[in-house]
């Protein structure tokens, strides 16, 4: 999962307590709310093929899921090494695929729990994002590193569970695609990325120089729409909508 090794491996280069780049968040952030505004409007775009009940939705949403993979590597990759004005235009296709993928889970959590369960995951992503760049910044070498290295557990577990949920879910539909199970991979991975949200900002710097504000502006939005997921699956699970059997 791109989110997951994108984290890891901005833990593992950390180099805590040294700031590789300390006006990087700053420069990073225009560009991850550049990337949630076009991320709504890729959502929007998939919901209105799914209302007009377009023959062309799943065809392009298969698309756009491989691309999408493909597609961050190589925005990852560009943006790594500083070539922003290749990496830009490459952040900004990644952003809409993204939002249409993710159209998929929004018209299903909208079925299930209305439209304020959508509002309510992006009300609790916008306060994590709130608290985060506030008590994120403050945090001391110790604290951080902590933290980092337990989320960098977490999201190694989370990976395993969802892998044992997609793989028991063939064998035992009724255990592993259940409420219960769904709630608990949900819930811990609401946890988890709200943690990832609070890292992001200890990290950052201590990864990133200034001129890779784009890398960072990626993984910062990496976490944070891996948090409005998984609050959407927890609100679908908590609404009965994780029942598959």
């Amino acid at each position: 999962m791109p989110a997951s090794s994108n984290f890891q491996e901005a833990i593992r280069e950390a180099q805590y307590g040294a700031l590789v780049g300390p006006n990087v968040v700053n420069k990073a952030l225009p560009y991850v709310g550049g990337g949630m505004v076009l991320t709504a409007a890729g959502v929007f775009a998939g919901l209105s093929m799914i209302a007009a009940k377009s023959a062309l939705f799943m065809p392009l949403f298969w698309v756009a899921l491989i691309g999408n993979f493909i597609l961050f590597f190589v925005a990852q990759n560009v943006a790594l090494k500083g070539n922003n004005s290749t990496a830009l235009p490459l952040l900004t296709a990644y952003s809409l695929i993204t939002g249409f993928t993710l159209s998929g889970i929004v018209n299903y959590a909208t079925a299930v729990a209305g439209i304020g369960a959508v509002g309510t995951a992006v009300l609790a992503t916008g306060i994590t994002f709130v608290a985060a760049s506030v008590m994120g910044r403050r945090m001391s070498d110790s604290v951080g590193q902590a933290l980092s290295g337990v989320v960098g557990l977490g999201i190694l577990g989370l990976v395993i569970a969802m892998l044992v949920q997609i793989v028991g879910g063939i064998f035992a539909p009724g255990m592993f695609h259940g409420t219960g199970f769904e709630l608990m991979i949900a819930g811990f991975g609401t946890v988890l990325f709200v943690g990832a949200a609070f890292v992001d900002f200890y990290t950052m710097p201590r990864t990133y120089s200034d001129d890779q504000y784009l890398a960072g502006a990626l993984g910062m939005y990496l976490t944070y729409i891996n948090l409005f997921i998984f609050v959407l699956r927890l609100i679908i699970a908590l609404n009965g909508g994780g029942r598959r059997d």
